[in-house]
């Protein structure tokens, strides 16, 4: 099957599966493969040249506007949703259906008790995390830190009122900004703070559970 991902965490769990897809988006950090622009700006041209048996895309990640005029162009999309870790097995599995292969099950480590309180910054200028309706936020729900933030699932928030809602670390990711180490002594007026890896925090699929372990072994 020709199949082309619109979604980084899509390319990545159909390479685990060795579905090598077509094509996908720049962000997919796959240089060998063939690039049709960004997920928020796919070159649907291109896309539709390739005459792919599937496009997959995720609602979060790629625009409706996008989608439709695949549709529109008579190419068969496939959505994947995902707000929560709960939503990856049932998701993966009826990606995998889709693309005839047969995914291996989604085992996370159990699940944990409430246990500390964290805030996750996600960008700088302005500074914005996650709220709980986000499949990070539930992720470390998982493992048992709990996202001081219950709001609006992506709002700029300032580093003061981050501390007044009495987080007990800051989980910095690799990504969507890049925080690393220049960063700690900032983010330590908050709380102190643990380095982990965006794309475990935030890319889903295939790396899911390893990603929950590794998390988890962060976490303490």
């Amino acid at each position: 099957m020709n199949v082309v991902s619109l979604v980084p965490s899509v390319t990545e769990t159909l390479l685990a599966w060795d579905i090598v897809p077509v094509a996908c988006t720049r962000f997919c950090e796959q240089p060998s493969l063939r690039h049709v622009g960004g997920t928020k700006d796919p070159a649907i041209d291109a896309i539709v040249e390739l005459a792919p048996d599937l496009v997959v895309v995720n609602d979060e990640e790629n625009r409706r506007e996008d989608h439709d005029a695949l549709v529109a162009a008579g190419l068969a999309v496939h959505v994947v949703r995902i707000n929560a870790v709960t939503d990856v097995g049932p998701e993966l599995a009826a990606l995998a259906e889709r693309v005839g292969v047969t995914a291996p099950a989604i085992e996370l480590p159990p699940a944990r008790p409430s246990w500390v309180r964290v805030f996750v910054p996600i960008w700088k200028r302005p500074w914005m995390t996650i709220g709980t309706d986000t499949y990070g936020s539930s992720l470390l729900a998982h493992l048992g830190a709990t996202n001081v933030w219950a709001g609006e699932r992506y709002p700029e928030m300032s580093l003061e009122q981050a501390a007044a809602l009495r987080p007990e670390l800051v989980l910095a990711p690799s990504e969507p900004y890049p925080f690393a180490e220049r960063h700690r002594a900032e983010l330590e007026a908050v709380a102190p703070v643990v380095l982990v890896d965006g794309q475990d925090l935030f890319w889903w699929g295939a790396r899911t559970p390893d990603a929950a372990r590794r998390l988890a072994a962060q976490l303490g």
